[in-house]
């Protein structure tokens, strides 16, 4: 299993003349964090002073602001600022004139002379402020940044996380950026005190392809995984589109949510950009969601559309069947319906042993092995929970009953798992064993038996709602196609329009959120015991405030 990219702390060590550039080349790669002094943010620089002056100056012409920066935006130059001083001083000039202006009922001449002469501004200046402005945002983040760092007024001093992989690159830049007057010393994270003496959590960050990327915002909704532990989000970026097309399958659903995938993806939707990076997603879900309507022989809420298709693919093993997988609950179909629940349980009982075994190998590798096999999520708790789920299907489907050995391993795996942390103490020769008594401790140890018992039976039970839902879609799509050809006509195609529009928007909005729910409660918090903290770079955004 992947884990969280390796970090490295970085310590640069510049002239006075090359700092400004360096943060530059830092924030145009947008891979490295910066450890600031604490005062980031604090007083006005020159630079911030100035774009503030110059933004005036764009409203009062009446521009739009710039949507991002520009190919040419960089560190202002002096003949930058110089331009942006002139820019800004006949603006200030028009703004003199106009609050010399009579009543405008009164000055109609003078007035039009002036909105003249600020359209004539605009003509002559509205290319340059617009890269003016893209500059000076660079340049007031820079010394923002500056103003924060350790300095002894000839040296600076920067240091920061980034990515094992890119140190190679930043090394070789800065080098030749500087002409070689730079030091460089890089740290492992065990090497760094204030990590050790866990002051400092070492920041996490991911490499991903673009579809695995698009997950990776739900999984730090939840939180941020510990450095070093694995990497939950390929998991996710497999489960996520397979239990939202179970719950949601139909096959011409599933190609508009597809088709918005791609146009996301695409860029063609431009009205929501922060939803482009979502576009994998919905590709996914719709790709899932339109297999599955195959399976059901759903399109659009009409079963009988699919039906030549079902025949045939159906017919490739056996006899042809008008629905591959027939979910429409009847007397012929009650099997078919409980071997589909029944497989949504064994998506259950997958999800969550793989977050069992997840949070013991986390435990082993972060150096908490009593952590690992005692407690809820450790190797007792894991044993509890198999044990049970192995025996109950034992008995239910060979016959074989209930005999001492069940009982034994039950109670030995429980033990470990309700009263680990009294055991931890014991092994570790910690006094006393039970800290706030023996009394106390029983207690406790009883509660959390029937705490286990009942997580364990909820976490496996609550994925009987994604076979739920996906029974439900089918009776929606059923009553849909129902109503449509009763009214026939107009009023039929009417009701498939606006059916299908509020299923797909409502319903699917629903779906996506159980599909989260069972991400978060049952699968994410057998191993999230402990947050860590999410690498955020320093980056140029132009729409982020300086």
């Amino acid at each position: 299993m992947a884990r969280t990219t390796e970090m490295r702390l970085m310590e640069i060590v510049v002239l006075q003349d090359d700092v400004s550039c360096v943060i530059e080349l830092l924030g145009n790669k947008g891979n490295f964090e910066f450890q600031l002094a604490g005062n980031e943010g604090a007083g006005v620089t020159p630079l911030k002073e100035l774009y503030d002056k110059l933004q005036s100056v764009r409203a009062y012409l009446g521009m739009d602001d710039l949507p991002a920066y520009r190919e040419d935006s960089h560190f202002p130059q002096g003949a930058d600022i110089e331009h942006a001083q002139l820019i800004i001083k006949s603006v200030e000039e028009l703004r003199h004139q106009e609050a010399g202006l009579p009543v405008e009922d009164e000055g109609a001449s003078a007035r039009k002379e002036l909105t003249a002469a600020i359209n004539s501004c605009l003509d002559a200046h509205g290319k340059e402020l617009e890269r003016l402005l893209g500059c000076l945002s660079i340049g007031a983040h820079v010394q923002q940044v500056e103003s924060s760092l350790e300095s002894s007024g000839i040296l600076y001093k920067i240091s920061g996380w980034l990515p094992l992989a890119d140190v190679k690159s930043i090394v070789e830049d800065l080098d030749s950026l500087t002409a070689g007057r730079v030091s460089i010393c890089l740290y492992r994270p065990e090497e760094v005190a204030s990590v050790a003496a866990g002051e400092e959590k070492v920041p996490v960050h991911f490499k991903h392809n673009k579809f695995v990327a698009s997950f990776e915002r739900m999984l730090f909704s939840y939180g941020s995984p510990q450095y070093g532990s694995i990497d939950a989000t390929p998991l996710m970026a497999f489960f996520f589109p397979l239990l939202f097309g179970i719950m949601f399958g139909d096959a011409g659903q599933g190609l508009v949510l597809l088709l918005i995938g791609v146009l996301l993806s695409t860029g063609a939707i431009k009205r929501f950009p922060t939803w482009n990076k979502f576009g994998p997603i919905f590709m996914a879900v719709g790709c899932t969601s339109t297999i599955m309507g195959v399976l059901t022989g759903e399109f659009f809420a009409n079963n009988k559309i699919l039906v030549p298709l079902s025949r045939f693919i159906s017919g490739l093993w056996g006899e042809p069947h008008d629905h591959i997988l027939h979910l429409m609950p009847s007397a012929d179909t009650i099997g078919t319906v409980f071997m589909f629940f029944g497989f949504t349980l064994a998506i259950g009982f997958i999800m969550n042993s793989i977050g069992l075994v997840i949070n013991m190998i986390n435990q082993f590798s972060l150096g908490k092995p009593y952590k690992a096999i005692f407690g809820k999520t450790g190797l007792c708790g894991a044993v509890f929970f198999w044990y049970v789920v192995f025996m109950a299907i034992r008995v239910a489907v060979l016959g074989i009953p209930l005999f001492v050995g069940d009982w034994i391993v039950i109670g030995v795996s429980l033990l470990g798992a309700c009263f680990g942390h009294p055991i931890e103490r014991m092994l570790k020769k910690e006094k006393p064993v039970f800290e706030h008594g023996v009394g106390v401790g029983i207690i406790e140890g009883v509660v959390e038996i029937l705490e286990i018992v009942s997580s364990y039976l909820s976490n496996t039970v609550s994925f009987l709602r994604v076979g739920a839902f996906g029974l439900a879609h089918a009776v929606l799509g059923f009553i849909i196609h129902t109503m449509a050809e009763m009214l026939g006509g107009a009023g039929g195609l009417a009701v498939m329009i606006i059916g299908n529009g509020i299923v797909i928007v409502l319903e699917g909005m629903i779906v996506a959120i159980q599909v989260v729910r069972l991400h978060y409660y049952e699968f994410f918090s057998k191993f999230f015991t402990e947050t860590g903290r999410e690498f955020k770079p320093f980056r140029f955004q132009y729409n982020v405030k300086v």
